[in-house]
């Protein structure tokens, strides 16, 4: 199953006038990526994963339509799977886009990376 592009495109346009946005395909879906630091997700397995930070993981998991985000068998530290009634209009997607953005704003930025690992 790929995902679902449309869901993909509402956060893109979320996302689109973030400084260093760039999209990158990783976990079977589409990752949307700000500052060096990945965001949030259209996962193929369904839903949203979105990049909460580990305090707030806790709390988020009690929402509605929130799942943990499984990675290897475990949970993520960091994130959550948000399944699609959770952001089914434009005002519940822009809540989960702009948590993970006040997260990230937290973090420092990480150095832009060329092919081949190395940073520049």
């Amino acid at each position: 199953m790929a995902y679902d592009e449309k869901t993909a495109e509402r956060v893109r346009h979320f996302l689109a006038d973030q400084p260093g946005f760039h999209e990158k395909k990783m976990f079977g879906g589409i990752a949307f990526m700000v500052k060096g630091g990945m965001c949030c997700a259209v996962s193929r397995r369904g839903g949203i994963l979105v990049r909460v930070g580990p305090e707030a993981v806790r709390l988020a998991k009690r929402e509605p339509h929130v799942r943990p985000m499984i990675m290897g068998g475990r949970p993520a530290k960091a994130f959550v799977r948000v399944m699609p009634d959770g952001y089914r209009t434009t005002a519940q997607l822009r809540k989960w886009v702009k948590r993970a953005l006040d997260f990230l704003a937290t973090l420092p930025a990480k150095p832009a990376r060329r092919r081949g690992g190395k940073t520049e």
